[in-house]
């Protein structure tokens, strides 16, 4: 018998086969202002911060890509280890395929056996509109204890879930389910979009729960649609093909969330500036424009097929970057990125 691949298994060989990013990257749309008189030592540079009440080493999230098909064991205990080395947190991919199969389950908790100081759990929204409030709490505290979680994530994944096959397109009460959760859970909850970003309303409405932060996960990295696209392609599927292409590009762009969401939450929520970041400069620009943290997923992706050492050395090259930029710009902390001048194209 052919065995064949998993849903999330054609997520990342699509992911690392075919070109899915954007068309363009909004990162290239934000200047920093250069200091040519910085007046500090590049090496006294500190980094170094903290969020929902844990120390990182650098403020850097592995955003979670994977788990649930046994290769992706592998992928998380290379990012694991690397986010032991950094200090920094990490989260998975959606841990509905662990509840659903026990087997599955140490392709997510194969993370616990690393120092880290901030793991992410991660389900889509859409589950949450079909499970009754008790199995969503019940299945809460399983996502937390598999993974050892310190925050809990709620993904808006409704693009991908639009033009995807297998989509569940059902977000009534999804709103609802956050804000129970958010009131119920021992641990902060945060919600977090996968590449369409999130507007100055939901955030405001999101606001209004008791959530503990917010993911941006704007457009300009990874289009999930574009991955949509490619396995529709694969199955002969013309429909979701199609569908694919029209929403290529859908979305709103990482830096403009992050001035949105920090606009209708009046800078008081944590903001984690997911979607597009390449490299340390573009993680920096995030800092300014008012991001707590940046999170980095598909850059990570293949050096973590391959071995630890190879994502390790692609985590020191933003760390490093991130120092430079910092550098250049005159500033010793992170906290004060904000305050530097930003020019914008967007």
């Amino acid at each position: 018998m052919i065995k064949t691949e998993s849903r999330k298994e054609e997520h990342v060989r699509v992911s690392l086969e075919k070109d899915v990013s954007y068309e363009h990257n909004y990162w290239d749309d934000v200047r920093l202002i250069h200091n040519a008189l910085p007046e500090l030592n590049k090496n006294d540079i500190d980094f170094s911060s903290k969020l929902f009440g844990k120390k990182l080493g650098a403020p850097l999230i592995i955003a979670g890509m994977t788990g649930g098909y046994e290769k992706a064991k592998k992928i998380n205990e290379n990012l694991a280890a690397s986010a032991e080395k950094y200090q920094i947190g990490m989260g998975v991919g959606s841990q509905r395929a662990g509840l659903e199969k026990p087997e599955l389950k140490d392709t997510y908790n194969v993370i616990k056996n690393y120092d880290i100081p901030l793991r992410f759990t991660n389900i889509g929204a859409s589950q949450l509109a079909i499970w009754d409030f008790k199995k969503t709490l019940d299945n809460a505290e399983k996502m937390i204890d598999m993974i050892d979680a310190n925050v809990f994530t709620i993904c808006l994944n409704f693009l991908q879930e639009a033009v995807q096959y297998e989509g569940e397109t059902n977000a009534k009460g999804c709103l609802d389910a956050i804000e129970k959760l958010a009131d119920n859970l021992s641990i902060p909850v945060i919600v977090k979009e996968s590449g369409a970003g999130i507007s100055f309303n939901v955030a405001e409405q999101l606001s209004k729960t008791n959530i503990a932060g917010i993911d941006v996960g704007g457009a300009g990295g990874t289009s999930f649609a574009a991955i949509e696209h490619y396995r529709a392609k694969m199955k002969n599927d013309k429909l979701h093909e199609r569908g694919g292409k029209v929403f290529w590009n859908w979305g709103i762009p990482t830096p403009t969330s992050i001035l949105e969401v920090g606009e209708a939450t009046n800078w008081k929520l944590p903001i984690i500036a997911t979607g597009g970041i390449r490299n340390g400069l573009d993680a920096a620009k995030a800092f300014a424009l008012g991001a707590n943290c940046a999170g980095i997923a598909h850059v990570l992706l293949a050096p973590a097929t391959i071995s630890k050492d190879k994502t390790m050395s692609e985590i020191d090259a933003i760390i490093k970057e991130i120092r430079a930029t910092m550098f250049l710009v005159g500033v010793d902390k992170i906290s004060k990125m904000s305050e530097i001048g930003v020019d914008l194209w967007i």
